[in-house]
C-alpha cells in the first residue's frame, strides 16, 4: 500500500464506529509482532522509542536516530504508522514542522503532537506548519493533538472544560484528533466526546472503562502508551535478576517465543 494510501486509510478508520486499538510499539521488532497479531496499525510510544535508544522521555531523541527508528518500523509492517513526536523536538513551529516532516518522509502517515505544559497557542502554530509542511510533501497526515490537562493536572478545578476549549483551538488550527491522556471517567469521557469536534483518542489507564463501553461513549481510539514496553521492562528485570542471582536457566524459557517464530519475521523484509 502506498503512503498516501496509508493516510487515507489510517484517516478513515478514525471516522469507524468501530474503535482503532493502538498497542505502542518502540522499535522494528515490537511492531512486527504487533502487526502479526492483528494491529491495524502501529502507533509508536515515545518513551518507549526513547528508551529503546538510550535517551529519556521528553524531546531529548535527536530527531535523525528518531527518523531512523521509524524507517525501521515502516520496513517490517505494511500498515500505517504513527510516530508520537513530542512536542515536535523545537519550540519554534518552522523547526518543528521540519522535524516532523522527517518522520513522515520516514514512512509515519500520523503523529501525535502534544502541548504538554506549554502554550496551547504554540501548540496551533505547530499544527498549522504541520499540516501545511506535510501538505507540500503530498501526505495528507493524520495530527493527532494531545492534551496533557488530565495527565498533568494542568485544570484541577475544570479538567473537562479546559480540555474542550483546547481541543476546539486545535480542531481550528487543522487537528485531526484529540488524545487526552489519564482521562478515565465516563461522565469526564462522555463529555470530550460530546463537546469539540474531533474522534477523542483515551489512553489505558488502571480504572479504564471497557472497550464496549468506550466505544459506546464515542470514543474512537485507544492507545496502550508506554504501557507495554513498561510491563516488557518489568518482566525482562525480574528475569535478569533472577538469571544474575542463581545463574538459574530454566526460568529463562518459561513463556517465551521461540527463537524461529521471531526470525520468521523478519524473512521477507
Amino acid at each position: 500500500m502506498s503512503k498516501i494510501n496509508q493516510a487515507a486509510d489510517f484517516r478513515a478508520r478514525h471516522s469507524e464506529t468501530r474503535l482503532l486499538i493502538l498497542p505502542n510499539a518502540w522499535d522494528a521488532c515490537s511492531a512486527m509482532l504487533m502487526h502479526r497479531l492483528g494491529a491495524e496499525a502501529i502507533a509508536t510510544t515515545s518513551a518507549g522509542v526513547a528508551w529503546a535508544l538510550g535517551y529519556p522521555d521528553g524531546d531529548a531523541v535527536p530527531i535523525d536516530l528518531h527518523a531512523a527508528c521509524i524507517r525501521q518500523i515502516a520496513r517490517v509492517v505494511s500498515c500505517p504508522v504513527s510516530a508520537d513526536v513530542e512536542g515536535g523536538y523545537s519550540d519554534d513551529p518552522r523547526q518543528a514542522a521540519d522535524n516532523i516532516l522527517r518522520l513522515v518522509e520516514a514512512g509515519a502517515v500520523g503523529i501525535n503532537l502534544e502541548d504538554g505544559r506549554g502554550s496551547p497557542d504554540l501548540l496551533c502554530r505547530k499544527i498549522e506548519a504541520v499540516k501545511a509542511a506535510a501538505a507540500r510533501a503530498g501526505i495528507d497526515v493524520f495530527v493527532n493533538a494531545r492534551t496533557d490537562v488530565f495527565l498533568k493536572n494542568l485544570a484541577p478545578d475544570r479538567p473537562v472544560e479546559e480540555t474542550l476549549r483546547r481541543a476546539i483551538q486545535y480542531a481550528a488550527a487543522g487537528a485531526d484528533g484529540l488524545f487526552a491522556p489519564a482521562v478515565k471517567s465516563r461522565d469526564d469521557i462522555a463529555a470530550l466526546v460530546i463537546g469539540q469536534p474531533l474522534p477523542l483518542n483515551v489512553m489505558a489507564v488502571p480504572g479504564l472503562p471497557p472497550v464496549t463501553e468506550l466505544s459506546t461513549l464515542g470514543v474512537r481510539r485507544l492507545s496502550a502508551g508506554s504501557a507495554i514496553a513498561q510491563k516488557v521492562w518489568g518482566v525482562a528485570q525480574a528475569t535478569a535478576a533472577q538469571f544474575l542471582s542463581d545463574g538459574s536457566t530454566d526460568s529463562l524459557f518459561a513463556d517465551a517465543s521461540t527463537f524461529a517464530s521471531i526470525n520468521a519475521g523478519f524473512s521477507k523484509t
